[in-house]
């Protein structure tokens, strides 16, 4: 890679990235002094280290690790450990610097709207050819945006305009439902909503890269604050529920990314953007709802309140005939049980659609893990008292068993994929700050790009 040259009456720094092989060969092309003071310092060029190098007047650049092979994570704490406010360019020698450059700007993330700060983060100079990792991050950080946004800021009004905003920034067209309308269109989703003094809104954006190019449906559970209903949640499990509007965050950073890389296809996204409260208008236990497809619903529990939304989305999508249906929601606590924070679980009815997703998600490493649509769980959701109930009345499988509810509402034939996302952060890493996280936004873009024949980076 040729180095990332300053613009004339722009000082910055290099920034030497160095395999934990080539240490001895990066040595030897340093001064003496600085040579010296690497090694007796023991820089051993792990994955992140990060080493100043010194000269007569202060400091000549530094040397960051990236151990046996490039990663995106290694270049997440650089902005940060690197002295405040410093400028950097790459020094050349990096297979591919667009995924530096892309870790870099993901670990300079910080969500400091409520926080006082005096310090700022390291500044990198963009190489040529990296204009898409900066168009990810950013898609990315908009995104964390949302889901760190307190509860009593984003509600689903405010989601619902931010969507329909970004929408209309990059030439889509945005239609925002409400009232009597989601009522009539999207009753399932609208009972969901029905007990909190902050009316639901659906945000329906329309975007065409190609007039002629096939249409991909994204559907995005967008509850901005879930106190679990009158099932309500102990204060352990609701202290993170604003981020509950994290599927919907995810789809916004995909449709962002698609848009401003203008990839040859028609988007239909619909964001479902409600909250979930506690009132003499919330859904009750056993409570029947009429949904957009006709199939009524038993409410089993009230905090099963995501598919509730989702499968009215999915139903409004199907009507479309799109080539494809994504949908991603922070569906279930039993999906974290089986994988942990780090995996979001994959459905799919589609196995072609899933084994893309699976190989794009390794290869930018974001990656998802496929779970079954077992189909011997199905008749766990039936009841006595309407078409299906929202749960099941067994403790085991729920990551399953809510997927196979969405099912209900995707015909045979139709390709579907349910991503099931944590959307956080539990602690810093290099890259992914504690907070909101665009999980699977990235491996999705990727598939899509694959999708339509675009290279991407």
């Amino acid at each position: 890679m040729a180095e990332a040259k300053p613009a004339e009456g722009v000082t910055s720094l290099p920034l030497h990235a160095v395999y934990a092989a080539d240490v001895p060969a990066f040595l030897a092309t340093l001064p003496g002094a600085a040579a010296a003071f690497l090694r007796a310092s023991g820089f051993a060029a792990k994955p992140g280290e990060i080493a100043l190098l010194p000269n007569e007047n202060g400091l000549a650049g530094a040397a960051i690790g990236i151990g046996k092979d490039a990663s995106p994570w290694h270049f997440g704490g650089a902005a940060w450990a690197l002295p405040a406010g410093s400028r950097w360019h790459l020094a050349g020698g990096l297979p591919d610097p667009a995924q530096a450059v892309l870790g870099w700007h993901l670990g300079a993330y910080r969500w400091l709207r409520h926080k006082h700060h005096d310090r700022l983060p390291a500044e990198l100079l963009m190489p040529n050819g990296c204009e898409e990792s900066i168009m990810i991050a950013e898609a990315i950080c908009a995104a964390r945006d949302l889901i760190n946004m307190p509860a009593a800021e984003l509600g689903p009004q405010q989601l619902a305009e931010a969507a329909a905003g970004m929408a209309q920034r990059h030439g889509g067209r945005a239609e925002i439902i409400a009232g009597q309308a989601l009522s009539d269109g999207f009753p399932c989703m609208a009972a969901v909503g029905a007990g909190s003094p902050r009316a639901p809104h659906l945000a329906l954006l329309r975007w065409e890269g190609d007039a002629q190019g096939p249409l991909i449906a994204l559907c995005g559970k967008g509850v901005c604050f879930d106190t679990g209903g009158l099932d309500i949640k102990p204060s352990s499990a609701m202290l993170r529920m604003k981020k509950d509007m994290g599927g919907a965050a995810v789809m916004l950073a995909v449709a962002e990314m698609v848009m401003r890389a203008r990839l040859p296809i028609r988007l239909l996204v619909l964001i479902g953007a409600v909250e979930n409260a506690v009132s003499g208008h919330a859904m009750r236990p056993m409570d029947v709802l009429r949904t957009r497809k006709g199939l009524r619903v038993e409410i089993g529990n009230t905090d099963a309140e995501g598919r509730l939304v989702l499968c009215d989305l999915l139903q409004f999508a199907t009507e479309q005939k799109p080539a494809m249906i994504l949908d991603a929601a922070t569906l279930t606590g039993a999906a974290r049980v089986a994988l942990g924070p780090d995996l979001p679980a994959l459905f799919s009815n589609d196995d072609a659609l899933a084994d893309g997703l699976l190989r794009a998600g390794n290869a930018v490493q974001d990656p998802l893990w496929r779970l079954p649509l077992h189909d011997g769980y199905d008749a766990w959701l039936d009841s006595p008292f309407a078409d299906l109930s929202n749960v099941s009345q067994k403790p085991m499988a729920g990551a399953v068993t809510a997927a196979l509810f969405l099912r209900r509402f995707v015909p045979e034939g139709q390709a579907w994929a349910h991503l099931d996302v944590y959307a956080w952060n539990d602690a810093a890493r290099p890259g992914r700050p504690e907070g909101g996280e665009a999980q699977s936004a990235r491996a999705t873009f990727k598939m899509l790009q694959k999708f339509t024949g675009e290279k991407g980076m």
